[in-house]
Formats: structure tokens, sequence, C-alpha cells
């Protein structure tokens, strides 16, 4: 068995997988098989009797990732994967408060609110607080309160300057108090909730570290500080932590991610054994090569260097557009081509730094007809009717839950205005008490609200959970709203019904595939899925996404678009501390997508928020060694400036679609916009105004490092490029 597991393993792999029981950091470059190394160590530490399945404990950052190991782990070995604690940090955290829930001081039925319920959830303690909410805005105070958990502290642990901070943590606490209240958390009280409980009950800790002697950690470079601190607590000092991850695939600082985590792991565990894998399975060579030099210019690394036994392949292609429109025409036309070649649409991927820029090529590719997806579109779990449903299920299983109660109390519509949900909440606060029970006070429509979800519990008290689902989705009226729209909402209404029917179907696949088949089990499945991409459908479809949507996925071919200083890297990276670096580690993520080609595109202007703006061409150009690029339109110089010279070198089938790109005619004074030029003090730059003649002439540049600066020409000590 051992044998067969370890076959095909490459020799550093092989080093990963049999590592004795001792804590570990693998630095797993992009497609060097991480996910085979940390499945495999799992397989190979249970065959040779080092620990029992239940003895492990593997922490993923996406749902997807925990399902797929369990599915090769049931492929290796002959057993029940079930009872394993394989998942993200919220899902397992979520299983252990459901097991300790009365320790956590929680109702056994606690629910978790998603992102959207959390900012409902907000503004009724802002409201009742008398808080502004302009001056206070609810989702600037919702990033508040998630990123001080997200750092291990509570309200009273925050420390406020002025009365605007104090303000705020006044709202964090109120936030915290009510939902104790009303029995429910938000994802960072998951993790928060469950490490202080392991902090403060020393019999449960010892417990579970006695139980997990294995503790092994995918994509580690993304945990932040509380989820490390978690896992030092479950480690102990005895036990082995196996983390795997990539310091130069960091790019979630915005999301509290950590990448010193990793040097953290390497002092506080000990660890000698820091294995790097570093051939890679995905691409040619010559992209591995420019994804080495580009990222090498980051300082504060670990270092690795990838390298594949296919050969060379193709250079880099590097295309300068005169505009972002024509930038958008070229990559619908190679796409074309791509695909007449034989390439699969879905296996070609159009990246960009920034939202806004997709909708130049959504119109490019709506005009040529070609169909396209935007990865991380609305999911199943976030649609608005599916909200409906689950809001109602949740009441049933906790009629505390306010949130819920909100949503449906007047969907469908049943006569319960404004101001008698107001009546509720000013009752509900002078009583002290939930929603629910001022309701249940209430009369009127109100009261014909609360028997129909008293009616609806009881008559689903001992049903399985696809016919719980099914009689709310017909009782509730939801149904017969949808199916009662005509005109212009018919089309809507239809597909809204659709997905209702696919809600039954996922609750009768939940009761087969989980021990757990209970209704606050579903209800917490669908919360930890909504933030899953979920694809539409399987029709043949280009890609397009950001940079940070595309961590983890791969492709045949991949167009990195609007590579401009400003743009990519962005132009807030100058003002962070590690800002370029992290921005360098996501063009790195861009390069490493590529299987075979790999585009980069950058526009001489672009118009972006309205207005036509003017850059140099992105920084990291200039950092791919000359030899890996091929350039589509040659530059009129060794530097990369804005004023290529269209040249027979590129021959498209249809010319009118790459005119050359024409430069702006110079002024009186010589100069033009979108020229190149270079400045004795300021460095480079790029004209993007021309003003006067003569002794009064003047022209505005858009330098690099200096900004935007008006210069006298008389004076300046300027150069074109």
């Amino acid at each position: 068995m051992t044998s067969s597991l370890l076959s095909g393993l490459n020799p550093e792999q092989l080093a990963a997988v049999t590592l004795p029981a001792q804590s570990a950091l693998i630095l797993a470059g992009a497609g060097s098989g991480k996910t085979r190394v940390l499945t495999t160590r799992i397989a190979w530490l249970i065959s040779n009797g080092m620990v029992s399945p239940q003895g492990v404990l593997a922490v993923t950052f996406t749902n997807k990732a925990s399902k797929e190991m369990v599915t090769r782990l049931s492929a290796m070995l002959p057993i029940n994967t079930r009872g394993m604690w394989i998942g993200t940090f919220h899902g397992l955290c979520n299983r252990l408060l459901r097991a300790h829930y009365r320790e956590a001081a929680l109702p056994q039925t606690f629910q978790i609110l998603d992102s959207a319920d959390q900012l409902s959830a907000i503004k009724r303690v802002m409201k009742a607080l008398n808080v502004d909410d302009e001056k206070f805005p609810p989702r600037e105070v919702q990033s508040f309160i998630g990123g001080h958990k997200e750092q291990g502290l509570r309200a009273h642990e925050v420390e406020a300057y002025d009365p605007y901070s104090r303000r705020k943590v006044e709202i964090f606490a109120a936030y915290d108090e009510q939902c104790q209240r009303e029995g429910v958390v938000d994802f960072a009280e998951l993790l928060l909730r469950c490490y202080e409980l392991l902090s403060r009950n020393q019999q449960l800790r010892e417990h579970y570290q006695a139980r997990f002697k294995h503790i092994l950690v995918d994509e580690f470079q993304d945990t932040n500080k509380l989820q490390y601190q978690w896992l030092k607590l479950l480690a102990g000092s005895n036990n082995a932590l196996f983390a795997v991850g990539d310091d130069d695939q960091s790019i979630y600082a915005f999301r509290g991610a950590n990448v010193g985590n990793m040097q953290e792991l390497t002092r506080d565990f000990h660890v000698q054994s820091v294995i790097k894998l570093e051939q890679n399975y995905r691409s040619h060579g010559h992209i591995l090569d420019a994804a080495n030099a580009l990222i090498k210019h980051n300082r504060s690394r670990l270092g690795k260097n990838l390298w594949t036994a296919e050969h060379k392949g193709e250079e880099l292609r590097v295309y300068e557009a005169p505009t972002d429109t024509e930038e958008a025409r070229f990559i619908v036309d190679e796409v074309k081509q791509l695909h007449r070649e034989g390439v699969a649409l879905s296996g070609i991927a159009l990246l960009y730094r920034s939202n806004a820029q997709s909708r130049v090529l959504e119109h490019a590719l709506v005009s040529a007809g070609m169909a396209y997806r935007v990865y991380g579109g609305q999911r199943f779990f976030e649609r608005q009717e599916i909200k409906h449903a689950l809001a109602y299920l949740r009441l049933l299983e906790n009629q505390d839950d306010d949130n819920a109660l909100l949503r449906i109390i007047n969907f469908p519509t049943r006569g319960i205005g404004a101001r008698s949900i107001e009546q509720l909440q000013e009752s509900a606060r002078m009583h002290n008490t939930t929603l629910w029970d001022a309701a249940a006070r209430a009369g009127g429509k109100v009261a014909g609200f609360v028997a129909l979800i008293d009616s609806m519990r009881n008559a689903t008290r001992e049903l399985p959970l696809p016919e719980i689902v099914d009689h709310v989705l017909e009782h509730s009226g939801l149904v017969a709203h949808y199916q009662n729209e005509t005109g212009a909402k018919k089309r809507e209404a239809e597909e809204r019904l659709e997905n209702l029917n696919e809600l039954l179907t996922a609750a009768t696949m939940f009761v087969h595939e989980n021990e757990d088949d209970s209704l606050t089990a579903f209800l917490t499945h669908a919360v930890l899925e909504a933030g899953e991409h979920q694809a539409e459908a399987n029709a043949d479809a280009l890609n397009l996404m950001t940079v940070h949507a595309a961590k983890g996925l791969e492709f045949h071919s991949v167009f990195v678009t609007g590579l401009e200083e400003g743009l990519f890297p962005h132009q807030n990276s100058q003002r962070e501390d590690g800002g370029l670096d992290e921005e360098r580690r996501l063009m790195y993520v861009a390069i490493t997508r590529a299987r075979r080609r790999l585009y980069l595109t950058f526009a001489q202007s672009r118009m972006l928020h309205g207005q036509v703006n003017y850059n140099l061409a992105s920084s990291f150009l200039r950092e791919l060694p000359e030899e890996l690029l091929h350039w589509i339109t040659p530059r009129a110089s060794q530097r990369k400036t804005f004023t290529p010279a269209y040249t027979a070198s590129y021959a498209p089938a249809a010319p009118a679609a790459y005119a050359a790109p024409v430069p702006r005619p110079a002024s009186e004074s010589g100069w033009r916009i979108g020229q190149a030029v270079q400045h004795a003090k300021f460095g480079e730059g790029v004209v993007v105004n021309v003003e006067g003649s003569g002794t009064d002439a003047r022209v505005q540049v858009n330098f690099r490092k200096a900004g935007t600066k008006w210069l006298a020409l008389e004076y300046a000590k300027l150069t074109a490029l």
C-alpha cells in the first residue's frame, strides 16, 4: 500500500510526504502538486499507523479544496472519511462550537450571519443607538468590527483615541450584545469564539491537543493573525504542524492575510525541514523563467526557483495598443484565432487588476458575439429568492433570528408596512426582547405572519429535511408569488422558480452526503457554501476575472491586460508599506496561470472613471528579461515607450482593426500627448497635456515616481525617449 501511495512522486514531494512526526514548512510553488502532497501525506501517516483518521486535522481555505482532499483520500485508502476533521477554518470552528455550544455560551441552534445579514444587523444597532449613518457608513463599521475580530480583539480591547473611534467601539460592543441576545454569530465570530473557548478551557484544549497529533494546513500564506494563533493553540508543544504554502503567492493582505506567518512558523515550531517544491507541472519554460525573474525583485521572500521538465515553449507576446478599445479588439481577434486553432474558449482567461477594466473588454466581446463569463458572479445561495427561502427556514429553526424575520415579514407582500415594522422594533427595544417576541404580542397582519410561521414549524417538526424545504416553499407563498408574475418579470420569475426547485435538490443531496442531515446543519452548509464559486453552466465560454479571482486556476492561454503604471501595479501600492511587493506577487500569480501561451497587453491611453488617462508602461514589463518577450508592436527604442512604430512583423487578419498606433500630432512646441520623456530630476514620464507656444509653451507630464507636474519648456530639462 505504501509503495503504491508514493509512486510517481518526485524527490522533493517524496521527502515532504515521508517526513517523520515533526513540524515542517513545505514551500510549494505554483503548479508543483501541493494538493497531491497534502493528501498523500495524510494517507501515508494513516497507512503507516502513525495516526488514526480521527487524529488528523486538515485545514483548507475553501470548501471546494476540502471536498477535493476528501475525494482523493477516499480513492487512496479504504477508510471512512466522513468522520474526519477536514474543512475550512470557519467550517471546523463551527463544528467544534456545535459540539460545545454550552461552554461557548451559545444556543444549540445558533445561526451564522452572512455578510449581508451582518450588515443589516449593524444597521439595526446603529439605528437603536441613534448613530448618523452618513458620518459612520455601515459598511465601514462592518469592516471595523470584522478587522478587529480577525486580530483577536473584542470591543473592550480596541484602543480608541478620539470621539470618532470611541463611537465605533460603542457600536461594536452593542452589536456583539445584540448577536448574543439573538443567538447568531458572524464569520469572524466563529473563529474568535472558538479561539476564546479553547484558550480559557484547559480541559477542552488538552482534549483536542491529545486528539489531533497531526495538523495539516493548505495555503498557509493566506492565514491571518487569529488563524495562526488558533493553529498554535491546537498544536500545543507536542503536535506536528505541516504547513504548505507559497509566500510568492500571498496576495490577500487586504483581507488580513499575514505572509509573515510563514517565517514565524519556522521560529515558533523550531522547523528544521523547509522543503521546496519547485518542479512545475503546469507551464512551459519561458513562462516560468519570466515569473522567476519578476519575483526576484521582492527582497523579503523565502526563495525558490520554478522549473519544468517540458520544453521552453513560446516567448511571451507583448502588445501595445494606442487605446484601451484597440487593446480589446486585439484580444478578441487573438481569442478567435486561438479558438480556430482548437483551444476551447473555457481554456482562455482575460485577467485584469481592477473590475473597472472589464467594461471595454465586455463591450468588445458582445460586439463580436463571443460567449464569455465574468468569473465570480452571483452565487446560488446569494440569489434573492434563495435567501428568502433560507430566511423562512432560519426562522423555523431559531425564532429569535431578527435578520431572518425582517427579510420575510412582508415578503411575499402581506400588508405589513414600514411603520408596523418600526413599531415592532420599538416594542422589542422597550421590552429588551427579540422581534419575534414583540410580534407575538402584536395583532392584525403581524399576528397572521406569526401564525403562518408557527403553523409551518408545527407541520415540519418531524419531517425529513427535503420535505421541510418543500413544505416551506409551498406554504410560505414564495412559489405562488413567482408563479403569478406576468409581463416583463415573467421570464425572471421562471428562473427564480427553477432556483427554488434547485434548493430542494440541494437539500436532498445534502441528506445523502452528510451524517448530520438536520435543518441546522443544512443552513450552516448554505452559509459556508455562499462564498464558493459555482459555475453557471458547462457551456464553452471565455473567462473574464480579476487577477485575485484567478488564484488557484490555470488556463491554456492567458491575457494579462492593462499593464500600465498606476493600474498594474496599482497606484495605491506606492502609498502602502510592502504594497509594491504585493502587487509584484499578484503579477507573479497572473503569469503562472498560463500553461502554454501568455499575452501581456497595455494601452497608450485608457478611459477610466470617465477620463482619458495617459500612463507609462508597467514597471513590471521592465523586470522581465528581454529575451523572453516577443513584442507584437515593436518599440521605437530599447525602452518601453508610448510611440511604437507599426511594422510588418505583425500582420493580423483584419488590418483595419489594428490601425497603426498613430501619435498625436506634435504641437508647435514639438511635443505631443502620449510621448514618453525623460527629466533630469523627475525621471521617466509621459506627456499628458501641451499648452502655449514659444517661450510661453509648457507641458504637463505624468512622471512614474514624481506624479503629474507642469513644466515650462524654456527651462525644463526634458528629452524625448
